[in-house]
């Protein structure tokens, strides 16, 4: 099982072409956010610059060498505050940076999602410059805790089978972030 350290590397390596990341979490109880979470719901108006700056810089530097980082997030009810900080401070200078980002809106209980029947949780999908695909399966808790990632046992195209299925269900995270304001932090109340 690859951890947290490990994975960063073992993705960069294999991403020549395309990573592409299917997000099913509500919260994710991640170190990477640093503080960055308890400060958007405290109020704070932007993530902490040392920790996104590099980040956003790197997602602007793969889309110029014409590297393709994409990702389905998964939303359902109700709708949590990690997930409007995810959209927030996360997707929305994500995708001006290059990311192409789509959200799978289940928030109304659709019971034809492309997800149906699908149980293996959060995956990324890594496209060398040969076309091949290295599927990885991600591993959390129940409260959203990193445990590690493994190479996916099956072949890759169960999972490429189920990231074209969710991105042609999903829509661009932009189109999806105008159109539900009610989501956005300024139109709810921090307790």
């Amino acid at each position: 099982m690859l951890t947290l350290t490990e994975l960063g590397p073992y993705i960069e390596a294999r991403f020549t072409r395309a990573a592409f990341r299917l997000e099913t979490l509500q919260a994710y109880d991640v170190t990477s956010d640093g503080s960055d979470f308890g400060r958007y719901l405290a109020g704070e108006t932007e993530p902490t610059s040392e920790r996104k700056a590099p980040w956003l810089a790197q997602l602007a530097a793969e889309h110029a060498r014409g590297l393709h980082r994409h990702r389905v997030r998964v939303v359902t009810a109700p709708v949590t505050d990690y997930t409007r900080y995810e959209c927030e401070w996360g997707y929305a200078p994500n995708a001006a940076a290059g990311e192409d980002i789509r959200v799978l809106d289940l928030t109304a209980g659709e019971v034809d999602s492309p997800l149906v029947g699908y149980t293996s949780g959060d995956f990324w999908l890594i496209t060398d410059h040969s076309g091949y695909d290295y599927p990885i399966v991600m591993h959390y808790s129940p409260g959203g805790q990193f445990l590690g990632a493994d190479e996916a046992p099956e072949t890759p195209h169960r999972y490429r089978e189920i990231r074209d299925l969710a991105w042609q269900a999903a829509e661009p995270f932009e189109q999806w972030w105008a159109q539900n304001p009610q989501l956005h932090r300024d139109s709810w109340r921090v307790a």
